[in-house]
């Protein structure tokens, strides 16, 4: 078996005990004519290497797996974890399964596109993901692209999170003592002290997140219902592919569909609103429904001038 298959077969052992309890010989069944078995070149998979897996599989995603046992033998997922790191795995297990792909051919980029973006500060993830985990005071340079201005910050690194193909470092300011976050694409000449920072922060970063759209000012705004009237068009898109964890479909006509959420209206929730154009109408709340207004008669007045 190859070495660094693993992540591959737990991923095709997740998604075949998610549809039904198996007997060992089902899920050997299952793997050995999976194209990704297939392309690997692998012709066995051994109930012992089976039983190693489903420890690992425990400890890497927290999911249970048993064997039913007495006159059943079938292995079945006894529980699920809380929503938020459920989705937290399933985009672990995609990364593994995407990353497996294009390691085992190395010819891929003749069929394989990525968007061509600019480096978005990823080689410092875990570099502060060590010192989040290790409380160590982080160091760095941080440019502002509002003001232009390079900064030396020193702060208490807390948690890390992704928005629109960007990571964001949140942490304390040593400075303010404020709340903050800094784009890790803007971040240089990082360094991570041995000093440890003692305070014991309470912020609750999983639950705070569950309402926000993109990186926000963490105490700025509550929560609100935002209402959208989209195009069938657009939200067939929408329906498919949610904008946030809290998306209901609330109505539909033979020409629009209508969405709700529960979340801030930050900027970048603003912002993603305007990229749809006229597909895409907010009904509520007003407050909203006048930034959106206001943004369109700037922009439109920008083309009205000589």
């Amino acid at each position: 078996m190859k070495k660094d298959f693993y992540l591959t077969r737990y991923a095709l052992i997740i998604k075949r005990l998610e549809s039904s309890p198996a007997t060992y010989s089902q899920l050997e069944d299952y793997l050995l004519n999976s194209f990704e078995f297939q392309d690997a070149g692998i012709k066995s998979y051994s109930i012992r290497t089976l039983q190693r897996d489903i420890r690992e599989i425990s400890d890497l995603f927290n999911l249970s797996i048993h064997n039913k046992k007495k006159g059943d033998n079938r292995y079945y997922i006894e529980s699920r974890p809380i929503m938020e790191v459920d989705e937290y795995n399933q985009k672990l297990l995609e990364s593994f399964q995407v990353s497996n792909a294009l390691n085992l051919h190395p010819d891929f980029s003749d069929f394989i596109f990525f968007e061509s973006r600019k480096p978005t500060g990823v080689e410092h993830f875990y570099d502060l993901f060590f010192a989040i985990r290790n409380k160590r005071i982080v160091s760095f340079e941080h440019y502002n692209y509002k003001n232009k201005l390079m900064t030396s910050r020193k702060v208490h690194p807390l948690a890390l999170k992704e928005s629109k193909d960007r990571w964001y470092l949140i942490a304390i300011d040593t400075k303010d003592k404020m709340l903050k976050s800094f784009g890790l694409d803007r971040i240089n000449y990082l360094d991570v002290s041995n000093s440890k920072f003692k305070e014991k922060y309470k912020y609750n970063f999983r639950e705070h997140f569950k309402n926000a759209f993109g990186v926000m000012n963490l105490t700025a705004q509550n929560p609100q219902k935002i209402v959208l009237k989209c195009s069938r068009h657009q939200g067939e898109y929408i329906k498919s592919f949610p904008l946030h964890q809290s998306q209901k479909e609330v109505k539909e006509t033979p020409e629009d569909i209508y969405f709700e959420f529960f979340l801030h209206p930050t900027y970048d929730f603003m912002q993603e609103i305007l990229s749809y154009g006229k597909e895409v109408q907010v009904l509520e709340p007003k407050i909203l429904v006048d930034e959106i207004r206001s943004h369109l008669q700037e922009s439109l007045n920008s083309y009205l001038k000589d």
